[in-house]
């Protein structure tokens, strides 16, 4: 061996090489993937652990199963089946997020989406986890019904696809790409489009995020990459990270929305923030400016962003959410210049999904052992 490596000097070091390549690294852990999210997401933990509380006790977790959302996942229903150990667990394959209520009677959890109905219709419920970040369907219901259960939901897990959204819609309006895209369809090569450039460049604008949440401070981020000056508003504090030049509360929205060449909506839908964006908001805004919205439709009045829009006081708009849902064919937004629709899709992807259901069955596992849980909901704030 020692004749050959003195005629191979890099020998030694290609064996070296190969080891390293031979030998696959240590395959991550349910665990390990877990707390690179818990990391990387910013989620929070309950304050108290649900062994400490009055009627937690497992017995029955129906659970919503939608193949378009396990197979995000890889093996999804072994890993409930594991979370929930000796728990019943009843798994709804139906199709959709919410669960069969005739499946309901008996269950103390439930996994899926979350409605008035479902609260009404499991008795016994102490714990539901919402699929989605909105809970606004179910925050709605009588007060009543939330008392002694606890809520949890998917925050901040969909933030980095809807912000790449997000952005996606505020480049493609800046730059007149839905143009573009009507002339390719047209097999048109017509280079006088450049004249519907008006908007320049993102760099040296200032972009305002309205509700500095989980999705808030993903758009922020990528805004502030791209150049931009971000200003923010919450409704908790004026805390920020590092890339917002500026937090005000929410009574400050109006004041802020005067320097902002772009306004993004990403807040729920409370008491607070329905209609929030309507005829006075964007008259006072700066004008020109671009609006998009990622947040909850009903947070802004649809025919006074169709007027702010025919009107040219704002530039445009990227929709994700709109009032109603869906908008009808024949809404007048559907044929505006500089404003480009999405289905209530922002968080669709692989990714978002994936975050979502490794959540959910970590918080299986956190009921069933009566840890706190991840992510919980103020029902009553809505958030």
């Amino acid at each position: 061996m020692r004749h050959v490596h003195r005629l191979l000097p890099g020998v030694s070091a290609l064996l070296a090489l190969y080891v390293n390549l031979a030998v696959p690294a240590a395959a991550s852990t349910a665990e390990d993937e877990v707390a690179k999210v818990i990391a990387t997401q910013g989620l929070t933990t309950a304050a108290q652990p649900l062994r400490e509380m009055a009627g937690w006790q497992p017995g029955k977790v129906v659970v919503a199963l939608p193949s378009f959302f396990a197979d995000a996942l890889p093996n999804m229903e072994q890993r409930l089946r594991e979370a929930a150990g000796d728990v019943e667990l009843v798994l709804d394959r139906s199709g959709g997020w919410q669960v069969d209520t005739a499946l309901l009677e008996g269950a103390d959890a439930v996994i899926g989406f979350c409605t008035a109905a479902t609260l009404q219709a499991a008795e016994e419920l102490f714990w539901l986890h919402s699929y989605t970040v909105g809970v606004d369907r179910c925050s709605g219901a009588d007060e009543a019904l939330f008392k002694n259960r606890v809520f949890s939901n998917s925050k901040r897990l969909s933030g980095p696809t809807i912000a790449e959204h997000s952005i996606a819609m505020l480049m493609s309006i800046a730059r007149a790409l839905p143009a573009y895209q009507k002339a390719q369809l047209a097999s048109d090569w017509d280079p006088n489009i450049t004249g519907q450039e008006r908007f320049g460049e993102l760099a040296g604008k200032t972009l305002l995020v309205v509700g500095l949440g989980g999705i808030g401070t993903e758009v922020a981020q990528r805004a502030h990459g791209l150049g931009m000056r971000v200003i923010a508003t919450r409704n908790s504090s004026r805390e920020g990270p590092d890339f917002v030049d500026y937090v005000g509360l929410a009574d400050e929205l109006g004041e802020l929305s005067k320097q902002a060449h772009v306004i993004v909506n990403a807040l729920p839908l409370t008491d607070d923030t329905r209609g929030l964006f309507d005829k006075a908001f964007f008259a006072g805004a700066r004008p020109g400016a671009i609006f998009i919205s990622v947040g909850r439709g009903g947070s802004t009045v649809t025919d006074d962003l169709v007027a702010a829009l025919r009107s040219g006081q704002l530039y445009g708009a990227g929709l994700d959410v709109t009032d109603p849902e869906p908008l009808p064919a024949d809404h007048p937004l559907w044929q505006m210049e500089r404003v480009i629709i999405t289905p209530h899709v922002a968080a669709s992807g692989g990714d978002a999904r994936y975050r979502s259901a490794l959540i959910a069955v970590e918080n299986l596992r956190r009921y069933v052992a009566g840890e706190a849980l991840l992510n919980p909901v103020d029902m009553v704030k809505g958030y």
